[in-house]
């Protein structure tokens, strides 16, 4: 298989890192691999992508409007002699796999992997937006999506009856995180014996800094054992200002993103994850992979992910969450090993990589 994967660039995030451990897993089954930055930007994990030998990056900007970006990518596809494209980036992958269709590429994926829209609402981006779905619709051999919301949000009518739809979860290693035995309160000069609430993810609003932040002022002015950590890209940079401001930067502590996710996460009492709006949160599904108490939105994309729980609330509802928190503070319950054993099996990366290689590499009928 000679298959290009379109993103938008390739910082550290859900998509990326799902990319990254799929290909970890599987590279070697692909001829060559192109991974297409449709930004034309670099990304943190340029190097990790570049270490499998046989994945090469493009990054050259596809524009909205620019019709010569667009007849260059069908030159790359037929010269390269490109058989699968899968293009990340939802709506917007319309235009290359209408692309792919004019260099007859037998294989064209679009997946999605957020359950509404995220850009600034106008007239233009309106139409353009519905112009580029419709196209993902005509070109697509499949249309896939980690979560039931994101097809019932993109796709109302179609998602049920048409084949070419299909939902693939996320697919996690759980020993990266089972195994680790480190955390890191000596190094963050964090007590002991202290309850450690934490959060992993950039920021940006769907994320919701805002409300953790109103939460953890909550409860460190209230206990003073109670301590915060998030990290992710643009999280210290964004709020260090504002946590000096309201004297939080010794209870609440911030960092860009890191390569030690499994000790930062065995740091923790407590997760922490009120987004707004998510496609299928992998993060949130390392931390229960540990097996931690989380507190979380009650959303779709979570209630589908976390299945029946009693810890999701309103993403909103401070008071609610600060509740939340407050009482598994106080309860103190340790790691939850049922849980655990559930979402591994779940979200077993064996079964649901060779789901989602299986859509790139069957052939499409005729």
């Amino acid at each position: 298989m000679r298959a290009v994967f379109f993103v938008a660039r390739l910082d550290s995030g859900g998509l990326e890192n799902y990319l990254l451990r799929f290909l970890t897993e599987y590279h070697d089954r692909f001829e060559t691999v192109f991974i297409w930055c449709k930004s034309g930007e670099s990304g943190q994990l340029d190097k990790s992508f570049l270490a499998f030998g046989n994945v090469n990056l493009v990054k050259s900007k596809l524009g909205y409007l620019d019709l010569r970006s667009y007849e260059c990518l069908i030159s790359f596809l037929s010269v390269q002699n490109i058989n699968t494209v899968c293009d990340f980036t939802g709506n917007f992958s319309g235009r290359v796999l209408a692309a792919a269709n004019r260099a007859r590429v037998a294989k064209r994926v679009s997946a999605y992997r957020g359950s509404s829209d995220h850009f600034r609402d106008d007239p233009f981006r309106r139409l353009y937006n519905r112009w580029v779905r419709m196209l993902t619709l005509k070109h697509s051999t499949n249309i896939i999506a980690n979560s039931k919301a994101a097809l019932r949000f993109f796709f109302p009518g179609q998602w049920r009856k048409d084949s070419r739809f299909s939902v693939i979860y996320n697919g996690v290693n759980p020993s990266h995180f089972i195994q680790e035995t480190n955390n890191l309160r000596e190094e963050f000069g964090i007590p002991r014996n202290a309850f450690v609430v934490g959060h992993t993810g950039r920021f940006n609003e769907a994320k919701n800094h805002s409300t953790i932040f109103a939460v953890a002022q909550r409860l460190v002015e209230k206990y003073a054992d109670i301590y915060f950590i998030l990290c992710g890209n643009g999280v210290k940079d964004k709020s260090d200002e504002l946590l000096r401001k309201n004297g939080l930067q010794d209870r609440v502590l911030v960092f860009e993103n890191r390569n030690d996710i499994p000790a930062f996460l065995n740091t923790m009492d407590c997760y922490f994850f009120p987004s707004v709006t998510e496609g299928q949160p992998n993060a949130l599904i390392e931390a229960m992979i540990m097996g931690l108490p989380f507190v979380a939105s009650d959303i779709p994309p979570v209630r589908e992910t976390v299945g029946d729980s009693s810890s999701l609330y309103s993403p909103l509802d401070v008071g609610a969450l600060s509740g939340a928190i407050e009482a598994k503070y106080l309860a103190r319950e340790g790691r939850d090993f049922e849980l655990q054993k559930a979402m591994i099996e779940r979200f077993d990366y064996r079964v649901r990589f060779e789901e989602f290689y299986e859509v790139l590499s069957t052939p499409s009928p005729v």
